[in-house]
């Protein structure tokens, strides 16, 4: 069982509820019909918005840098949570079931880390 932060289950439980409801005010006229499919889609969707979120910050060296535009970029990063949280949503995974699958990959990562990997 995962170590959380007070509150932090009512959290994610909120966002799973609201993106099930913006689910389906949208609606499924256009979003593929089968879960493979529907999760293709959605992996395209996140590495789109992760590219918008990347265009946001100054990986050009070869171009004058602009300034940081911080409030667009959260905006991006949370178009990525919208589209990763419906993805859960699709495999069935409950907040709870993040929150675990969370916490267990992050200690092989962290085992991985302290082996030398």
């Amino acid at each position: 069982m995962s170590q959380r932060a007070p509150g932090a289950q009512d959290k994610l439980d909120e966002i799973f509820d609201m993106q099930r409801r913006f689910a389906d005010h949208v609606g499924g006229g256009r979003y593929p019909k089968g879960r493979q499919d529907r999760l293709a889609a959605l992996c395209t969707a996140i590495i789109q918005e992760a590219v918008e979120l990347q265009a946001t910050t100054d990986w050009k060296w070869w171009k004058k840098p602009a300034p940081f535009d911080e409030a667009h970029a959260r905006e991006e990063l949370i178009d990525i949570w919208h589209f990763v949280v419906q993805a859960s949503l699709e495999m069935g995974l409950s907040p709870a079931d993040v929150l675990d699958e969370y916490a267990r990959k992050n200690r092989i990562n962290v085992e991985r880390q302290e082996g030398g990997y």
